[in-house]
């Protein structure tokens, strides 16, 4: 309880001591606030003279994704650098996040932007629960039964619907997944368990890759020594950190100023890693804005479970007849990823407390066909999407990769 209740105070505990003057700031700073602070993520898109196309994506167990696609650059509607069809990319985003992160930068930082320019076709998915799909064809996110699914059904329901999608408005035969943090592990859980999918991913980049964090340093793990049961009967069973009015607040007024950029960034650093000197700290307010988007508190709960088991397995229903019940046996079976014979690239960071560089290591001498494997030093978890130095560092070669990837 203890644990918990430290965890609780690490996370949101701080957002509920602001007063209600904090409200009246934001009123009064209104004029002076980022506009983008405000926008969704096609208004993000189309601010920055980018095209934007959204989508609605039903699942098979009747949930509603909203996606985004950027289907050219600003200046090469009509052409691409090499003169071929237009390469499909799709970009997934990690925990707690949303497709608002592949664009929350600059034109010149954000990579969706990028490979736009770069001549590709760019989606943006979304997952379950997150802002751009609190969707349902009957169930009401109101209700416990809406948020009954963690990264599970992401993997067997979300990736496959989409990607399907995706390949058929576009008319191509495959595309290049990018996918950072559990953008990557619901890929390597889909890939696991659908070989006829995984023939349709040309290249998989996995951008913080997480599957066991066996070694993680992130408070989550903080979560993990709490049992299941109480963690859901003190936090509910429903979303889990969701982008509710207060961190609005906090994304309007307090990352405004230098002497309270810090606590912006507990919020953001806390899970992923504390460093903000990559940061553009005049974007602060449109990243808090904008995360974290939502998830489940099962989702929460099962990485909770995987950091206690040190194994990449499905969600443990807590008793041998519910697994019975979903499975077919007592306890929950693993993803192998030493199925996953789609082409990876994996790239990690130094100072990432959630993909740590020895997990990422063990999870690399376990994939069949790694293409290639790259440290980025003085790095953590969220500068893959939101570093100042991001595309000298990382995009530009990204491109390259994807640019000579051969069929």
């Amino acid at each position: 309880m203890h644990v918990l209740g430290l965890v609780i105070s690490l996370l949101i505990g701080k957002c509920a001591s602001f007063h209600t003057e904090l409200l009246e700031n934001v009123y009064r700073n209104f004029m002076h606030t980022d506009p983008e602070v405000f926008m969704n993520v096609s208004q993000l898109i189309t601010s920055k003279g980018y095209p934007c196309e959204e989508y609605t994506v039903e699942t098979k167990d009747g949930y509603l994704l909203g996606i985004q696609r950027i289907p050219h650059g600003r200046h090469n509607k009509h052409h691409t650098p090499n003169k071929l069809p237009r390469p499909v990319v799709f970009l997934q985003h990690g925990l707690l996040g949303a497709s608002t992160n592949w664009v929350a930068n600059l034109a010149n930082e954000s990579l969706g932007f990028q490979l736009a320019d770069a001549g590709f076709d760019v989606w943006l998915g979304n997952s379950r629960g997150n802002t751009y799909s609190t969707k349902h064809v009957k169930l009401s996110p109101d209700c416990d039964e809406f948020w009954k699914f963690s990264f599970d059904e992401m993997a067997k329901y979300d990736i496959p619907a989409v990607l399907n999608h995706i390949l058929t408005v576009t008319g191509h035969d495959d595309l290049f997944y990018i996918g950072h943090s559990q953008g990557t592990l619901i890929n390597f859980a889909m890939l696991s368990d659908n070989p006829e999918l995984s023939r349709k991913i040309k290249l998989f980049v996995a951008l913080g890759p997480v599957t066991v964090p066996a070694h993680i340093i992130s408070p989550l793990k903080y979560l993990a020594a709490v049992p299941d049961e109480i963690a859901y009967s003190l936090l509910g069973r429903k979303d889990f950190l969701p982008n509710y009015l207060i961190i609005k607040i906090l994304g309007d007024t307090l990352c405004k100023e230098t002497v309270t950029r810090a606590v912006c960034s507990d919020i953001l650093f806390l899970c992923a890693g504390y460093d903000i000197h990559n940061l553009n700290k005049t974007r602060l307010p449109v990243y808090i804005n904008h995360s974290p988007a939502g998830t489940s508190m099962q989702d929460m709960i099962h990485f909770s479970q995987m950091i206690r088991s040190k194994e990449f397995k499905k969600y443990d229903y807590g008793s041998v007849s519910a697994n019975k019940k979903h499975y077919g046996q007592d306890t929950p079976p693993a993803y192998n990823v030493t199925k996953v014979t789609t082409p990876v690239v994996l790239y990690w960071a130094e100072k990432d407390w959630l993909a740590v560089p020895q997990d990422v290591k063990i999870l690399q001498s376990k994939l069949p066909n790694v293409r290639g494997i790259y440290e980025i030093k003085d790095w953590n978890h969220l500068d893959f999407i939101w570093a100042v130095n991001a595309y000298k560092v990382l995009y530009k070669d990204i491109i390259k990769l994807l640019l000579n990837t051969k069929d």
